[in-house]
């Protein structure tokens, strides 16, 4: 089917045929799929480690991007490849151990294949864990016979002493099986072949049904199913909507009860030519499931352990007779060796805080030198020439300020300094979690999350804090429960990110690190950093375990968390989907709020009432607050500044000092924010504007806890979906270091008294 012939069944979609291959091109539309140029959907499915997004890489190479389902916050992948003259696109469905729809992640898979149609479904199994695999694959096969088996990871199988036989494997399913190692493209273009060939219908599936029910669970299948078929005609696979509905699966009955179910059978909206009568429907739907209702009862509470049953015993009856394991060898027996110490009591918890430790410290040492090139380049050439620029063309001085000193310097700033450890930590991040170590970070601190009432998973998006919190907070789709998912977003602020250390280092540098001999400074200054980080780790649990007792009351739920196999991380790969996915998403939202911040300060400090800038009245203004809290007004007006990015808040700190302490030979006068290369200079700087330890130690503690930068906060209403929660995430953290901050400025004038 052509692009073109693809957009004219997407514009009469009410028309297609429910069952068609070729496909109901209204639902894939709905389902968030481009009908545009391409001949053939290919939807990519599997249980999450078993290298599945490498097989995705691998097929797509470059030709890929990624968003968010429609309604939805959990993310997908979409790429695609030629074969000829034909076009296939590439769905990459959420990792999934089953179709049972208890999760958002099972409720998209299922949806996609059931609904969507796609020509052919690409399921990736693990070699190496083929029974647990073949559950996913026995309930996919029996809703579409389009299917092609990607046995995966049969290499590192070999290596733990088990060899599949494919052809084997393929004759107990009934659907073409291709081995593959996907990491190094091995069978790669066999698997597009295979696709290419399902699609086209040149081989044609006969999957394997599983055994037939007992006599009085299969009499209710087929009574249901045709009430089902007489009350709703254009209804996909009735069957297999029976048996959930005997199964008592909620999402199936309020989908029939709202319409969606048929809506994306037929491919149309509620209410249209093939719906029918919408309050029709909906006393059908309910008649329907009042007889599942009596039927599950004449049938008995066993139901869904039969099923249950016979998808296992199959699979492992599939599993044992396409498997051969080498007699001696102790499959695994390196990663359960090494999981040994990661996973320890004694050793797991050390190794941990070493390899982040290890990652933060590179990625500060890292930063120094492209941070500086980047400034240098940025600020110190570019700024000047585009005022020389502004001279040549007779700008008045006001339009050059606001364009040059204000919108291009804040994001010039923001450019040098955020991108350069991002571009570090996000790659370096992604290496652990492809490696398989971050699966035992989740797990080392599961217990404490557990007793925190949060999700073991929050251990992953807070360490993803660590580099960004906005990518933080994106990272929290991994989690299923809204009521933890929303604990781990208000909570992710606590961690310190990339746009917080240079602050944190440069303040500890001046102030701590003066109080002890130079040569031990430099250990002083790190250690009072790596402190305020634990201590936003234990602000993390702490607040945690608050909403969980109080706005976000429940139990912590529990879930099955996999240990993948260790294994080599692919370098470039990494490299290059951490800086597309992470770095640049999250520095692009950020120079958009960085560029008016820019403006506003520039503003501020040159437009006057009466003979002082509106900058300085603020800053007066708010200094006897700042005072009472051990901080001052300067220190308040840059952190509301420096909302859109915490990566402008040293050079607004010395902008408003220079300005409201009149200290001469420094800057470039108001509203130009600046840094200096030595740290002595910019301490004096600060001493000239009042500053002392006090005031050093308590900007520290507010640097951890304030508000979220802009960025972030606009990543919370995006993900959260509420005013509420986005509006808790913004003001608890500030509100809380308002005390924190309060709390140390009295006991330290009791003990200083």
């Amino acid at each position: 089917m052509s692009g073109g012939d693809t957009k004219q069944a997407a514009g009469a979609a009410t028309e297609a045929c429910a069952t068609c291959p070729v496909h109901n091109a209204g639902n894939l539309v709905k389902l968030g799929v481009n009908m545009s140029k391409f001949d053939f959907v290919v939807a990519l499915a599997g249980n999450p480690n078993v290298g599945k997004s490498t097989v995705f890489n691998a097929l797509t190479g470059l030709r890929q991007h990624t968003g968010n389902w429609p309604g939805k916050t959990v993310i997908r992948a979409e790429g695609g490849f030629m074969l000829g003259d034909h076009r296939f696109k590439l769905v990459d469905l959420p990792g999934t151990y089953s179709l049972l729809a208890t999760t958002v992640d099972e409720e998209i898979a299922r949806n996609f294949i059931l609904f969507g149609q796609p020509d052919v479904t690409v399921i990736v199994v693990d070699a190496t864990h083929l029974e647990r695999n073949l559950n996913l694959t026995l309930q996919v096969l029996d809703i579409t016979d389009r299917v092609v088996v990607c046995l995966n990871l049969v290499d590192e199988a070999r290596r733990h002493g088990r060899e599949v036989n494919e052809r084997s494997l393929a004759r107990a399913l009934g659907v073409p099986v291709v081995a593959t190692v996907a990491r190094s493209g091995e069978g790669i273009d066999r698997l597009i072949d295979t696709v290419a060939s399902v699609a086209r219908g040149d081989i044609k599936g006969k999957p394997r049904q599983l055994d037939k029910l007992g006599d009085r669970s299969q009499r209710a299948v087929n009574d249901l199913s045709g009430q089902l078929q007489r009350g709703f005609p254009g209804l996909s696979n009735p069957e297999w909507v029976a048996i959930r509905l005997l199964d008592g699966d909620k999402a199936i009955e309020e989908a029939l009860l709202s319409g969606e179910l048929l809506d994306l059978s037929t491919g149309t909206e509620a209410g249209g030519e093939v719906a029918g009568d919408r309050e029709q429907q909906q006393t059908a739907a309910r008649k329907i499931i009042g007889a599942a209702n009596v039927l599950r009862w004449e049938i008995g509470d066993s139901f869904h352990d039969t099923i249950t049953e016979k998808i296992y015993t199959t699979a492992a009856k599939i599993a044992e007779k396409s498997t051969v394991v080498e007699d001696g060898k102790n499959a695994f027996a390196l990663d359960r060796k090494i999981d040994g110490f990661v996973t320890s009591k004694i050793f797991g918890f050390p190794i941990m805080i070493g390899l982040l430790t290890l990652v933060f410290w590179i990625t500060i040492s890292g930063a120094n030198v492209p941070s500086g090139l980047l400034a240098n380049l940025l600020i110190d050439k570019f700024h000047p020439a585009l005022h020389a620029l502004g001279v040549k063309v007779s700008m008045p001085w006001w339009l050059s300020g606001f364009l040059f000193d204000g919108i291009y310097l804040a994001t010039a700033w923001v450019i040098s300094v955020m991108l350069p450890p991002m571009a570090i930590f996000f790659p370096l991040f992604t290496l652990l979690e492809d490696s398989g170590y971050l699966a035992r970070v989740s797990f080392n601190l599961d217990g404490m999350f557990k007793r925190a009432g949060a999700h073991g998973k929050q251990a992953l998006t807070m360490s993803m804090g660590f580099g960004c919190n906005a990518a933080g907070v994106v990272a929290t789709r991994i989690i299923d429960s809204r009521r933890e998912r929303l604990i781990a977003i208000i909570t992710n602020n606590f961690a310190l990110c990339n746009g917080r250390w240079p602050t944190q280092i440069l303040i500890a540098t001046i102030f701590i690190g003066a109080l002890v001999p130079s040569h031990v400074a430099g250990l002083v200054s790190a250690g009072a950093v790596v402190a305020v980080a634990l201590l936003g780790v234990f602000f993390t649990f702490g607040v945690s375990w608050l909403l969980s007792r109080t706005l976000l009351q429940g139990e912590p739920s529990s879930f099955s968390l996999e240990l993948p196999p260790y294994r080599p991380p692919r370098v470039w790969r990494t490299i290059y989907t951490s800086l597309i996915d992470r770095t640049i998403f999250v520095l692009w939202r950020a120079i958009l709020f960085a560029m008016p911040a820019g403006a506003l300060i520039w503003l501020l400090s040159n437009i006057n009432i009466g003979d002082v800038n509106i900058s300085t009245h603020i800053v007066y203004g708010l200094d006897p607050f700042g005072l009472i809290l051990g901080l001052n007004g300067v220190i308040l007006v840059a952190y509301i500044l420096a909302i859109p990015a915490n990566e402008i808040v040293v050079p607004t700190l010395l902008m408003l000092t220079v300005m409201t302490a009149g200290v001469a030979g420094f800057g470039e006068g108001a509203g130009v924010m600046f840094e200096l290369d030595s740290s002595g200079d910019t301490g004096a700087i600060l001493r000239a504007g009042g500053w002392t330890l006090l005031t050093a130690v308590n900007l520290m503690l507010f640097s951890l806890l304030h508000n979220p930068c802009s960025t972030t906060i606009y990543t919370i209403w995006k993900e959260s979906g509420s005013r509420k929660w986005t509006l808790v995430s913004s003001l608890l953290p500030v509100v809380m270091g308002f005390a924190v901050c309060f709390l140390v400025a009295q006991v330290w004038a009791i003990f200083a008294g």
